[in-house]
This record gives C-alpha cells, sequence and structure tokens, in this order.
C-alpha cells in the first residue's frame, strides 16, 4: 500500500476510498499476515505534530485512511479525485457484511462493557451469520505487563481475523502498535468511537454534516467538554497545512 501515499504534516496516508480499504483488508486476512491499520482525521495528525514520537506508529502502519473530511479535501487539493473518506463505522458495517459470507472472525477491544453488550446484540441481529470471536473492555488506564499479556494470548485463542481497536487515539495506536509480533489476528483497526456510534450509545451526525465536514460541530456540541481539547486545535491544522502546501512549514518527524 505504498502506492498513493500522501505526506501531510509529516503523517503519510494513503490517498483510498472505502471500497478499496475494504478490498484491501480483505485480501489481508486470505493472505494470513499480520497488519493494523489506522483512521486519520485532522486531529490524529496534529497528535504527531505536538508528539513526534507518535509519527512512527502511523506512518509503518500498512494503512492509514482518511478518516476526516478535511484530510479528504487536501488529498483531492493534491490530485487524487477518487479519495474519500474512511469512516471507521461504515468500514466495520461494510466488512459485517462481508464476514457473514466468508466467515471472518471477529474481535472487540476497548468500550464499556455495556456498550460491548449493546454492540454485538446489534450486529448479531442485523448480520445473520457473523462470528464474533470475542469481546473485551480494558480498564482506563494502562495495563500491566501481565494483563496485557493475557488479553493477546485471550485474542490469540479466540481465532479471530480481524481486532476492532476503540480505546481512543493515541492510546489505540500505541497499543496496536506494541502487539505487531505477538497478536496472530491478520488485521488489527483502530476505530476510536465507532463501538459507541454502532451500539446507539452515541448519536451520529446527521449525513449532511458527515459529508459537509462537519460532523466535528455535532459532535462538540454533544461532547464540549471532553471534545473542546481536541477541536480547538483544528484552525492550527489548516494554517500548517496550508504553510506546508505553500513550502514554508515543514514537520520534525
Amino acid at each position: 500500500m505504498e502506492k498513493d501515499r500522501v505526506e501531510i504534516l509529516g503523517v503519510l496516508i494513503n490517498a483510498v476510498n472505502l471500497s478499496q480499504t475494504v478490498d484491501q483488508i480483505g485480501a489481508w486476512i486470505e493472505e494470513r499476515g499480520v497488519h493494523y491499520l489506522c483512521a486519520c482525521p485532522a486531529h490524529s495528525i496534529m497528535e504527531c505534530v505536538k508528539n513526534p514520537q507518535l509519527y512512527p506508529l502511523y506512518n509503518n502502519c500498512s494503512m492509514t485512511f482518511p478518516d476526516g473530511m478535511s484530510v479528504v479535501w487536501l488529498l483531492k487539493w493534491q490530485g487524487f479525485k477518487h479519495v474519500e473518506r474512511v469512516a471507521a463505522t461504515e468500514m466495520m458495517e461494510e466488512l459485517f457484511s462481508l464476514s457473514a459470507q466468508r466467515g471472518w472472525r471477529h474481535y472487540f477491544y476497548g468500550g464499556s462493557p455495556e456498550t460491548l453488550v449493546a454492540l454485538v446484540q446489534k450486529i448479531e441481529t442485523e448480520y445473520s451469520g457473523l462470528q464474533i470471536a470475542g469481546k473485551y473492555s480494558p480498564p482506563f488506564r494502562d495495563l500491566s505487563k501481565a494483563e496485557e499479556n493475557e488479553v493477546v494470548a485471550r485474542i490469540n485463542a479466540s481465532s479471530a481475523d480481524i481486532v476492532w481497536v476503540g480505546i481512543g487515539s493515541p492510546r489505540q495506536e500505541q497499543w496496536m502498535g506494541r502487539q505487531i509480533g505477538r497478536i496472530e489476528a491478520p488485521v488489527m483497526i483502530g476505530v476510536g468511537a465507532a463501538f459507541d456510534f454502532l451500539s446507539g450509545q452515541k448519536p451520529r451526525a446527521p449525513r449532511w454534516m458527515q459529508r459537509s465536514g462537519l460532523e466535528w460541530l455535532f459532535r462538540l456540541f454533544n461532547e464540549p467538554v471532553r471534545l473542546w481539547p481536541r477541536y480547538r486545535q483544528y484552525p492550527k491544522f489548516v494554517f500548517l497545512a496550508l504553510a506546508q502546501l505553500l513550502g514554508l512549514w515543514h514537520p520534525k518527524t
């Protein structure tokens, strides 16, 4: 997936759409390699700008998909007309449908116990034949080495094909980076708050807001205290992206 990988503020992003992403994930599952994928909205890019130690987690993964309209617009501006937003929730739904036919097994790591129960109940109802390999709601703290080893053993014993990791960015990227070579599932995918959206625990922005790049405003209205520190970085993201395009700023990767 090195082809059409574009650097934005130091992060290498794959210029892909949803169909291409799902097809590539399916190919990786069939090949039985080991891969992890990172969602990449503007927030994730700014986390790397603030903490350059995060750059390798994104730039060394198998795919960094554009999960934000500002990122999509920047890619289109650079000539990649086929690019679309690859929202983690839509990706999950596409892969659930495909998995019901192909027998791929899913493991869910992250979210609250209540969220995971609601998520599994919903997808088992909507996707007949979908195989759930397991689920685990980790505590909201760093796991001890023994606890992490236990989680790895549990996931490997489940024979999962896809491990969905929903513990927020950059924690999920750091977790996936540590598990390469340890977790045997062919694909790990960081999906942020997608468990909450798909389970119905949190409302999703209307489609027109998603397509127009205003989903952040909807989410900020619903969770102002938690999300304001994230979204106040967006004007800086726009400024730095324009400065980079004009050759006036370069990332310290």
